[in-house]
């Protein structure tokens, strides 16, 4: 698992604490972006959106658990607000690729946001229409969050005990 960061300064209130599910491809690179932004305490590697249960890095790769490769964020929402992260989310992985990201192919590399509450489904909702108006053409799916299964340990902060960066994920500016 990973170690809980801190990257916002002072540990937050409990009631600060908030959760955010994504899934943008592998699930490393996603995982790196997020963990660097202030105000992000925890990101851990992981599959959700499937019905197989308590699923394996394996079984997930099959491509028939109906699992995405997601990453669970925990933040201080006094710090980066669900909105900021979403957008991140948007700029970090290609909302327009179906089904992927860069060679990564197959149905558990698909972009979604498995939201938590109404809240955070309007927002997403919002930002997601906001970019099709600028003509993206977003596949990303808007999916009320289910069971999350962490990855297995060698998965988790990949890019960082490897010291290297992401090679399917890049930051693009679209707001």
């Amino acid at each position: 698992m990973t170690t809980m960061k801190n990257n916002g300064g002072d540990q937050p209130s409990a009631s600060a604490l908030s959760t955010a599910y994504y899934a943008g491809g592998c699930f490393w690179g996603v995982e790196y972006m997020m963990s660097k932004r202030e105000g992000v305490i925890d990101v851990t590697s992981g599959y959700m959106g499937g019905s197989f249960v308590n699923p394996t890095y394996e079984d997930v790769s099959r491509d028939d658990t109906g699992h995405a490769e997601t990453v669970r964020v925990v933040f201080d929402s006094s710090k980066i607000t669900y909105e900021e992260l979403t957008r991140l989310f948007f700029e970090i992985h290609d909302p327009t690729q179906h089904d992927g990201q860069g060679p990564d192919l197959g149905y558990r590399y698909r972009s979604a946001i498995f939201y938590t509450s109404p809240e955070q489904q309007a927002t997403a909702a919002r930002i997601i229409d906001l970019l099709k108006s600028k003509g993206y053409d977003v596949t990303t799916e808007l999916t009320p969050a289910s069971e999350f299964y962490p990855a297995e340990d060698y998965h988790q902060d990949y890019y960082e005990r490897k010291g290297t960066i992401p090679y399917c994920h890049a930051y693009t500016k679209r707001f």
